[in-house]
């Protein structure tokens, strides 16, 4: 039995790609960046992904549209949930003393982790309050355009009252 045959199953790039709907490139340009890098090799050197490959490109796609982060963000994020993966790796294996260091560590990792998180919260609150705004103010045009169009006589043909500018 050689030792590709004990190895967990893994996918080609291809079909990694296909199975979490990004293109072979996209996968490429991760591993460039420094975000993804498969597990494994082929003997022949062709790329081969495990489960665990596949948990983290589905974390990197998640970070990137739902949350909105960019690559380099998302690049800062996964490097800290690395380290924090690491120290509880090792945490049980160490002393008292280093225990206190990994948790100070820890919640170090964590602070930074919860900073980007919240300047994304607060981006988004600010775009989202922009935009209840600009939806209070295209009702209020609407109303005062319903008012204006319903004092008007009905029975002549009028323009439709000009409102005022509406940015955005």
């Amino acid at each position: 039995m050689n030792e590709e045959d004990q190895a967990p199953p893994s996918l080609r790039i291809g079909e990694a790609a296909d199975q979490v709907g990004v293109s072979c490139r996209t996968l490429r340009y991760y591993e460039e960046l420094g975000l993804l890098a498969p597990s494994q090799h082929s003997a022949g050197g062709a790329r081969r992904y495990t489960e665990g490959d596949i948990d983290r490109l589905v974390r990197i796609r998640e970070l990137q549209e739902l949350l909105g982060f960019d690559l380099g963000e998302i690049g800062e994020i996964l490097q800290g949930e690395d380290q924090l993966a690491d120290i509880r790796s090792q945490y049980h294996a160490a002393g008292m003393t280093g225990r206190r260091a990994m948790l100070e560590r820890a919640v170090d990792i964590n602070d930074r982790l919860r900073s980007l998180v919240r300047t994304k919260q607060e981006r988004l609150a600010e775009m989202m309050a922009e935009l209840e705004a600009k939806a209070q103010r295209y009702r209020t045009v609407a109303a005062e355009m319903e008012s204006q169009f319903r004092r008007s006589d009905p029975g002549t043909e009028q323009e439709c009252p000009q409102p005022a500018p509406v940015s955005g």
